[in-house]
């Protein structure tokens, strides 16, 4: 597939880290499952993975985190 960012790369499977942030809290995750483009590093989650991650990111905020880094687990 082309990425339809910067439309000069191919997308392969491969890891991301997802940034999110909601009012005070920031969520890393890292090692995200994705198709991540060869040129510009812009990366697509299916809906699968982007549930897991919004789950995550919701228990977080949940406990009160300010800033927390986690490893992505199906």
């Amino acid at each position: 597939m082309e990425c339809v960012i910067c439309k000069q790369g191919q997308v392969q499977k491969g890891t991301a880290t997802v940034t999110l942030e909601r009012g005070a809290t920031t969520v890393v995750i890292k090692e995200v499952p994705a198709e991540v483009c060869e040129n510009c590093g812009e990366y697509y989650l299916n809906e699968t993975v982007t549930q897991r991650v919004e789950q995550l990111a919701e228990q977080s905020v949940q406990h009160g985190a300010v800033f927390e880094v986690l490893r992505y687990a199906a």
